[in-house]
């Protein structure tokens, strides 16, 4: 299981990541102090860790060099209501892997927590091809083939099949795909993804009215099958 380690000292906040994690199947530890979040993370470890800016003991700033030093390849995301450029700038230089701006949903953060996962893995190793039916998908080598024929994608369509078939069968919403993809779950449009999703369609042989791979849930989103699974049932 995942584990997560929020720092963060609104408690509401705190309360409300862990809640919305937890039931989206990951193990979540809290801290409301920089220093106690560090102690926690040396510890007991963490997959990923959420880290608020505005601490009362410690700058956020400098907690990621803290970490990065006891931690060196545990991502970071940064969760705070500071969204000036050079703050952000700042947080990803000193070695923040991403920078959410409060308030976000919990479906963001989630979609953010794979993408940093995903790029930890690809850079610490190798990273076995995901495979859907005939869909191949190499994320190091960032090529694609079906039915051993390659497709030529481009960077956007290459990462939304691969936001995807990393889900297989899971009806995934616009919101996530422009967070995750576009990494821009408010500011936007769910147009981009449905033009996406329809060069999409034309490369894999399919479309909206007859789809094989990528399905449409009318109001909620779309999800990637195997369509030969889909024929078998």
């Amino acid at each position: 299981m995942t584990s997560i380690l929020v720092v963060e000292d609104d408690e509401a906040i705190r309360s409300a990541c862990r809640r919305g994690l937890d039931e989206r199947g990951y193990a979540v530890a809290t801290a409301a102090t920089g220093l106690a979040g560090l102690e926690l993370l040396i510890n007991t470890g963490a997959d990923v860790v959420l880290l608020d800016l505005g601490l009362p003991d410690v700058d956020g700033l400098a907690l990621i060099s803290m970490i990065r030093a006891a931690a060196a390849h545990v991502p970071i995301i940064v969760i705070t209501a500071q969204d000036d450029d050079p703050t952000m700038i700042r947080a990803l230089d000193t070695g923040a892997d991403d920078y959410v701006v409060k308030p976000f949903g919990t479906d963001q953060l989630a979609a953010r927590i794979r993408a940093v996962l995903r790029r930890a893995g690809a850079s610490g190793g190798p990273v076995p091809p995901v495979r859907v039916g005939e869909l191949v998908i190499d994320e190091r080598a960032r090529t694609a083939t079906l039915a051993g024929e390659p497709l030529e994608l481009a960077r956007k369509e290459f990462d939304l099949l691969l936001a995807l078939a990393s889900r297989p069968g899971e009806v995934v919403t616009k919101r996530e795909l422009l967070a995750e993809v576009w990494r821009d779950a408010y500011g936007g449009s769910d147009r981009t993804v449905d033009v996406h999703l329809s060069w999409l369609r034309r490369k894999l042989g399919e479309t909206a009215a007859e789809p094989r791979f990528l399905h449409s849930v009318r109001g909620v989103g779309v999800r990637l099958v195997d369509p030969g699974a889909d024929e078998q049932a």
